[in-house]
């Protein structure tokens, strides 16, 4: 079992920066790839980023690529998100997720067996 948290939400103005942070319970954290998925009102949940357990592949959505990254710190058991340039369109829940299936479809929601409860990060115009 792996119970997750997330923190560091808020609210920003357009071009600022954030660092979200998910932290997890449990002795395994750092066999499980991690991924970060946002929800935006009246819209499905979405992909934002995923990481494979050591760290060493990355993962983007389009429209955050080259201002997200993600990381994490095993030894802490904890995966972060930092998002530059945040615009409106950030605007969601964000969530992030656990998959002890291995890494080969970490884009998909449907891949992840734990999730946080969300954070809100709200960008404004």
């Amino acid at each position: 079992q792996v119970q997750l948290v997330e923190s560091g939400g808020g609210l920003v103005q357009a071009g600022d920066s954030l660092r979200l942070s998910c932290a997890a319970s449990g002795r395994t954290f750092g066999t499980y790839p991690m991924g970060w998925f946002r929800q935006a009102p009246g819209k499905e949940r979405e992909f934002v980023a995923a990481i494979t357990w050591s760290g060493g592949s990355t993962w983007y959505a389009g429209s955050v690529k080259g201002r997200f990254t993600i990381s994490r710190d095993n030894a802490k058991n904890t995966v972060y998100l930092q998002m530059n340039s945040l615009k409106p369109e950030d605007t969601a829940v964000y969530y992030c997720a656990a998959t002890g299936r291995g890494r080969d479809y970490l884009t998909s929601e449907w891949y992840y067996d734990y999730w946080g409860q969300g954070t809100q990060v709200t960008v404004s115009s």
